[in-house]
């Protein structure tokens, strides 16, 4: 059976170069046999208790697309050497209990298996430890060695990232890592 990678872009701009990332990415699980689905969560508003119960529908949604999922995977930029303020929202969202009335109880992203990947000039060794600490705290199982790769100089002009065959290989040891913490 064909095992399901969540991707979460951490940049909500249409043909971000962190999508496009995602998209080498996705080739690179097809040729393993994996599928991908891409998060849709730009209907999904700023953390706030009140809006816990009842669950709002953008919030179920991205839930069960993480609980459908067998492992999820960020792609994130880097904003103030940090990760951007729509990703770590998303995550608290996801990290809250599914029963509020367990407060530890399991939620959405609770033990699943989980990775990161970037693309920016700079700011991937501030970037990946905060990750690192996040999915950790969150209960999480981060896997596999994260994936940084930078802009290529013409990118910012014509929009489009080259990814680079060094940038590929970490990508398929990424993928690789993945895939075997699931099975």
């Amino acid at each position: 059976m064909s095992k399901n990678i969540l991707f979460i872009v951490g940049s909500l701009r249409q043909g971000s170069f962190n999508h496009q990332l995602a998209q080498a990415a996705e080739k690179v699980l097809a040729e393993k046999g994996a599928t991908v689905t891409y998060l849709d969560y730009s209907q999904v508003p700023l953390f706030n208790q009140e809006l816990e119960v009842p669950t709002l529908p953008a919030v179920q949604a991205v839930r069960d697309a993480v609980l459908a999922a067998d492992a999820v995977w960020f792609f994130s930029p880097i904003y103030n050497f940090s990760i951007p303020g729509v990703l770590k929202n998303l995550t608290d969202w996801l990290s809250r209990a599914l029963d509020l009335s367990e407060t530890r109880g399991p939620s959405a992203i609770d033990s699943k298996v989980t990775t990161v990947s970037s693309v920016a000039n700079a700011g991937h060794d501030h970037l990946f430890p905060e990750f690192q600490q996040l999915l950790t705290f969150i209960r999480t199982q981060p896997v596999g060695e994260f994936t940084g790769a930078l802009v290529n100089p013409e990118a910012w002009a014509t929009g489009e990232l080259t990814v680079s065959e060094e940038t590929i290989a970490k990508l398929s040891a990424q993928a690789d890592a993945v895939l075997t913490a699931i099975n």
